[in-house]
Formats: C-alpha cells, structure tokens, sequence
C-alpha cells in the first residue's frame, strides 16, 4: 500500500487541499516548460531554416523517452514521487542556467540545443512519470477524470496562454531572457510541490532489482487485454502526429508568414481549445459514455491536420489549432485517467512509463520523417500526409474501444 494521503471520505466528488496543493506546483512547472518549449524552436529557427535540422529539436526532446522511459517509471515506484518531482525540476533549472550561460557567451549552436533539449526531456522522463503516478495517491479513482482536467486546464493555459506568449515576446526582445524566466519558474515549482503534505513511496514486501521490477510492468501491461493494444495505437497515433506539429513552427513562419511574437499566439488558440476539450470532456463522457467519447477525440486531430495542409491562412489555422487542441486534450484526459483507473497503484509508474516509452519514443522518427516529407514537398503536405495516417489508426482505436467497453466501465467501479 502507499503512504500517500488518506481522507476521511474517499469517495467524494469534491478534490481536497492536498490535489490543489499539487496543482499549485504543477501550474509553476507548466509555465517555465511552456516558456522554453516555445523559446527553443525560435532560437534554433535563428541558426537554420532547414525543415530537418528544425524537427531533430523534437527528435531529441522525445529520445529520452525511448532510452529511458522503462527505467525511469520503475524508478518512480521506488522513490518518493513528491521529492523525485521537486529535485528534477532543480535540475531543470540548473540545465536551463548552462544554457543561459552559454547563449550569453554566443556559443550557441544547434547542436547544443539538441543537447540541451535532450537533458531537458531526460528531466521530464521522471517528473511526468512521477506527477501521473502520484495523482490516484491523492484522489479517488471516481474523481480522476476531473483531477485530470483541472491538470489539463493548467497546463493548457501554461503552455499556451503563459509560457509561449511570453517566451516568444521576450525572446523578441533579447534571446536568453525567456530562459531565465522559464529556470525561475522550474526553482519555484521545486519548493510548491514539497508543500504537498504525505509521503508517497510505495511499500515493497521484499527488495527486487530495477530490471525486476521493468520486467513486471511489462509483463503486467502485455497481459493486459486493452492497453496493450491501446498503448501500441497510442503511440502511432503520436508519431503520426508528431510529423505535423514538429514543423509548427515553420509552417507558422514560412507558410502563415508570421512574425516570431506572432507565433506566440497560434498557442492562444490552442489553448482555447484546450480550455474547451477541458471543460466539455466530463460532461460529454456522462452523456454519452465513456468509449464513445474517446472515440470522437481521437478523431477530431486528423481532420485538422488535414484542412490545415489544404487551406495555409491565418484564420483557417487558428480554427484548427483550436479543434486540434481541443481533441487532444480529451483524449490525453480520457485516455490517462482510464490508465490509472486499471493499472495498480504499486505498478503505476512503470506501467505508465512503459505506455509512454511507445507513446513518445515514435515522436522522434515521426518527427524527423515529417522533416524530411517537408524538405521534398512541403510543410502543407507534411500535415496532410499526418493527418491521412491518423485517420486510419483513429478507426482501429474505436473498434478498440467498443470491443471493451464493459471492461472500462467496470475499471471505474472497483
């Protein structure tokens, strides 16, 4: 059993101090990652246009997950997730301080954006592990749909209302100040979340091995009858994906002709529509069920990635980025709080780091393959060919879906 917190009802719908202690952190850490996520991509567009060199800075900041992504999340089981959230954050800010360092000495390159991406998202490997793990330790499952879009609402209005808007208006302005910005707000979301009262290591009856215990969240995730396939579908659909909006933001320079502040406010849009997949995703699952809902939110991405390689104007695009948004955060809401809902708490963090090893190790080569697509035709068709390739692996994720549907609704009961 974990130590984590215990209440005096588990079963009420309303979310206690404790949660909203851990999304005052979150908030903290959303907005300095949203800050650097937006201010690398501009700086390395200011080294080179080559739609190649541009999608590697995705590659390497999801090549973590493939290397490290199963020891990380059986590291999680083993640590005090709270205390393993607080010292990657210092770690991130200390990365961001080299990088500082070096942008003031002009010894930038791209290739040292690629590494500094690289230990950025080696970082994120244990705390997104660690932050999706502790959660059902601090709410009851029933409440983890709507755990999960306050969490969603937060990092949406960090990584699009905040953090880009800001980095790109202060990269504008002098190039390391959104770095400096972004490492402060890594140092803040460090203490908020030591604030978060309990512990949450989980107990072991004996002591295994790192490798043991990679082994039994892999064996427990194969055995499973839906997230296995789930997780495989999952992680083509984020490859698939990922050919699109690796090349963001060329398309929003060099197709829409914006400026780099201007870029900042495609993000506005999504963010909207993260806000709105947020806020409509609970109600529309009680309506009409879960699988159901599920279903049309993995749908809604592809068409916009589509209409975006075929109609390249302003308005048009901020429409799509809005629909885009909106079906990837239902999706992202649906499809994690059903993962904690199945997997054991003991087993969560390497369960859950094994899903996203296949979710997010297939970014780098959708990534660079959507680079090299660009690079031959054009960022456009780049899109549409992303969006062509969802479709079809949106269509087996419903039959998926519809097949274990009793199977899901029980996950929530027991």
């Amino acid at each position: 059993m974990s130590q984590g917190i215990s209440t005096a009802d588990r079963s009420t719908p309303r979310l206690d101090r404790p949660f909203w202690k851990l999304f005052t952190a979150s908030a903290a850490a959303t907005c300095a990652d949203g800050i650097s996520k937006v201010s690398l991509p501009l700086l390395a567009v200011s080294l080179t246009d080559n739609p190649v060199l541009i999608s590697g800075l995705t590659a390497f900041a999801f090549l973590p997950w493939l290397l490290f992504g199963l020891p990380g999340g059986a590291l999680v089981d083993r640590l005090d997730r709270k205390r393993a959230m607080s010292t990657v954050n210092i770690m991130r800010a200390a990365l961001l301080s080299v990088l500082i360092l070096l942008i003031t000495l002009g010894a930038e390159s791209i290739l040292v954006l690629y590494a500094a991406a690289f230990a950025l998202g080696l970082c994120q490997v244990v705390y997104d592990s660690a932050a999706r793990a502790i959660l059902p330790q601090i709410v009851d499952r029933r409440n983890l749909d709507k755990a999960n879009s306050w969490l969603t609402v937060e990092e949406t209005v960090g990584q699009s209302f905040i953090g880009p808007p800001v980095g790109a208006a202060l990269f504008g302005w002098l190039r390391a100040v959104p770095f400096i910005g972004s490492a402060i707000g890594f140092l803040v979301a460090a203490l908020l979340v030591l604030a978060v009262p309990g512990r949450f290591r989980t107990e072991r009856s004996e002591p295994t091995t790192l490798r043991a215990d990679i082994r039994e969240g892999l064996q427990w995730l194969w055995r499973h009858p839906l997230l296995r396939h789930l997780t495989i579908l999952s992680g083509l659909i984020a490859a698939f994906l990922s050919m699109a909006t690796s090349l963001n933001v060329l398309y929003a320079l060099h197709t829409l002709h914006l400026s780099p502040s201007m870029y900042g406010i495609l993000f506005v849009a999504m963010g909207i529509g993260g806000l709105a997949g947020s806020a409509e995703v609970g109600p529309l699952a009680a309506r009409v069920g879960r699988p159901r809902t599920i279903a049309l939110a993995v749908a809604i991405s592809p068409v916009m990635c589509v209409l975006l390689g075929s109609f390249t104007n302003l308005w048009t695009a901020g429409v799509c980025f809005f629909g885009m948004a909106a079906g990837v955060t239902m999706w992202n809401v649906l499809s994690m709080s059903l993962r904690q809902a199945m997997i054991p708490a003991e087993l969560l963090g390497r369960v859950l780091g094994a899903h996203r090893v296949a979710l997010w190790g297939g970014i780098p080569l959708g990534a660079l393959t959507g680079g090299a697509l660009a690079e031959l035709t054009s960022v456009p068709v780049a899109f549409i060919v992303s969006g062509i390739a969802q479709i079809a692996v949106a269509f087996l994720i419903y039959r998926l879906i519809n097949r274990h549907r009793q199977l899901i609704a029980d996950s929530y009961e027991s």
